[in-house]
């Protein structure tokens, strides 16, 4: 490996900087941590409109917009205009643009040694062109490559496939990929063996520490009786999509006997909401609560934190940053039995099943469990965090690929 002075990274692939999704709260992390790093010089594409776009306004510590690019954690940020009309292809457009700005930039600022991090595997029919590209300016293409997209139920069959050979073709074209997941990372090794992937594994990260919210907060307080939230609730944080497994969750939810709410922070996603509706009646069960996006990082560290349990039904993804947060703040986590979950939280949680009863049948347990039971799992989630996932660890994992890596 030859060491480099300085390395100019960009990052292709998040949405915008912070807020919800798994690569936008990496991103916003990886700029935080090495805010100070003067040998790493990061250069983030966000999207100007449409579905999860950049507000840079609620962006604390962001500089003005000009000629479409901002400053945030002195990383150098642009925006990418989408055509909303694209609707689901918007993020290929999306990511293809993003890459064309990139070799722009780099070309017009010569650039030495670039290296352009690609998140996720949505352009791989047009990959080779700007790989082809990059490599004559003298960079590297590294990939994420997330998690199994092309098992997502929210896709047609035609989709699946393009999102399949999407992925061949950017493992083939990477120079290396860097996986949040073991079991992905073998994953990659074994279904592309012949194309000699290089990879690397990095997780993502959380944090252990306490919310800097009191629990008599004003802001916490207000938030509980907005939404009528008992004084002890169950939490559920993520994508309204139907791979996050929200309506086994909230059938069994209403099946068990617990006499706590259940509260679910998710994005707005109308016509799935009333699907379930009509299949669930969940309406009906005054426990189950709705609630929206929480975007304040210390509130929703606090409602983490006071909840009495985490449910994670994520079944297609690597290292999900929901799950890791939850271990990093609920003592309790009750997880969709996958090996992609097993992997992350080990013995530290308690798991479940999609058979009918599995899940009622844990909720009606775990509100039996005692104190220091429950103490045990939440030292045992905690003690996970630091031995695998710290923020730190992680970022400086990426501090020593992006500069010791030619």
């Amino acid at each position: 490996m030859a060491v480099t002075d300085k390395a100019d990274i960009y990052l292709v692939g998040s949405k915008c900087i912070g807020q919800y999704g798994g690569y936008e709260s990496f991103v916003q992390k990886l700029l935080e941590y090495h805010r100070e790093n003067k040998a790493i010089q990061y250069h983030v594409a966000c999207k100007e409109n449409g579905d999860g776009h950049m507000v840079v306004s609620k962006l604390p510590g962001a500089s003005q917009v000009k000629e479409k690019r901002f400053t945030y954690c002195n990383a150098d940020c642009f925006l990418i205009n989408v055509p909303t009309w694209l609707k689901s292809a918007q993020a290929i457009f999306y990511d293809v643009m993003a890459l064309k700005e990139c070799c722009r930039h780099i070309e017009k600022n010569h650039i030495q040694n670039p290296v352009v991090y690609i998140m996720a595997c949505r352009i791989g029919p047009f990959i080779k062109r700007y790989v082809k590209k990059i490599h004559s300016l003298g960079g590297k293409v590294y990939l994420n490559p997330d998690g199994h997209e092309w098992k997502r139920a929210k896709w047609s069959a035609p989709v699946r496939r393009y999102w399949k050979e999407s992925e061949r073709l950017m493992v083939k074209a990477a120079d290396l990929i860097i996986c949040d997941s073991v079991n992905i990372e073998r994953y990659i090794q074994t279904e592309y063996k012949k194309y000699n992937p290089v990879t690397e594994y990095i997780a993502y990260g959380a944090e252990i520490r306490s919310s800097q919210l009191s629990d008599d907060n004003s802001k916490y307080v207000e938030w509980m009786r907005k939404h009528a939230i008992s004084s002890t609730y169950f939490t559920v944080v993520g994508r309204c999509v139907p791979e996050n497994n929200f309506e086994p969750i909230i059938r069994e939810f209403m099946n068990s006997k617990t006499d706590k709410d259940l509260v679910i922070i998710t994005t707005e996603n109308t016509r799935f909401l009333q699907e379930m509706e009509n299949r669930l009646h969940y309406s009906k069960d005054k426990r189950i609560k709705f609630v929206g996006t929480v975007y304040d990082q210390e509130l929703l560290k606090k409602i983490r934190e006071k909840s009495y349990g985490y449910f994670h039904g994520h079944s297609v993804g690597g290292t999900n940053p929901s799950l890791l947060e939850a271990l990093g703040s609920t003592k309790l986590n009750l997880l969709y039995n996958v090996c992609f979950n097993r992997e992350v939280a080990q013995d530290s949680a308690l798991y479940w099943e999609l058979d009918k009863g599995s899940l009622s049948r844990l909720i009606d347990h775990v509100t039996q469990m005692a104190p220091d039971e429950i103490d045990e799992y939440g030292r045992r989630a905690k003690q996970r965090i630091r031995d695998a996932y710290s923020w730190q660890f992680v970022c400086d994992r990426y501090a020593d690929i992006f500069l010791n890596r030619a």
